[in-house]
């Protein structure tokens, strides 16, 4: 008869260390629920949305912004009215910060994670494309991308790829960004240059030579042919000074 009450007696032990055990499982999936969005009702996602997207330059293309957590551990007091402000040396694009202050009610600043996403047409590289190519309409192609994946400017339009080169490896399906690209120097440091002169009715042309390489539009420093050094503008092998 001792068995069956030690077996009861084993049972009714093990209630306990079960029910704390879920107690502690709920805790912490509420814990976790929790810190999945801003805690304070200051921190208004719906307005931190809207205050970024205005910072994304307009016709980038399709905007989302995803607010993250506030740090729980931070205790903030009450505040009637916050704003959030862009922080120094930040970009609207990507994984970045942005600040929110309160205004009345309290003087605490703090810093929410956000991620930026972008989506919009720009010109993809159509095959691998090597440092030093210069990119033509064969190899490439417009399609949509997420243009906030990477930092840089993306290219538009192929008219930005005219007299410019790849300064780095451009992989298959990469989206192209000025970034990636110089001016293609026309002329070399100490290559002969014709001089054109142009002021108030009146133009006067001189050969020269330049004293640094440029690309077509580049600003570029020449000697003329008695030693004077003068300023002006490569078009061509043509340099435009104006007096």
């Amino acid at each position: 008869m001792s068995d069956p009450i030690r077996l009861t007696s084993r049972l009714r032990g093990a209630r306990p260390a079960s029910a704390l055990a879920s107690a502690l499982v709920l805790a912490a999936v509420c814990a976790s629920a929790s810190a999945q969005s801003p805690s304070h009702p200051a921190l208004a996602p719906e307005q931190i949305r809207a205050f970024v997207e205005r910072l994304v330059p307009a016709g980038a293309g399709r905007v989302e912004v995803q607010v993250g957590a506030l740090d729980p551990r931070l205790q903030l007091a009450p505040c009637g009215r916050a704003e959030p402000y862009q922080l120094p040396s930040t970009r609207p694009w990507g994984r970045t910060l942005v600040g929110v202050r309160c205004l009345e009610g309290a003087t605490w600043s703090v810093t929410l994670p956000v991620n930026v996403i972008v989506r919009g047409r720009a010109l993809v590289a159509g095959e691998a494309l090597a440092a030093g190519s210069s990119p033509s309409g064969a190899s490439l192609r417009i399609e949509e991308a997420e243009l906030s994946r990477e930092p840089g400017t993306p290219v538009t339009d192929t008219a930005q790829l005219v007299g410019r080169s790849l300064i780095r490896p451009v992989a298959a399906g990469q989206v192209i960004r000025l970034e990636h690209l110089r001016i293609t120097h026309t002329v070399a440091a100490g290559d002969p240059v014709r001089i054109q002169m142009v002021g108030q009715g009146f133009m006067i042309q001189a050969d020269g030579q330049a004293l640094a390489g440029a690309g077509d539009g580049q600003p570029i420093r020449v000697r003329t042919e008695s030693g004077r050094i003068l300023a002006g503008t490569l078009r061509g092998r043509t340099v435009e000074v104006r007096i």
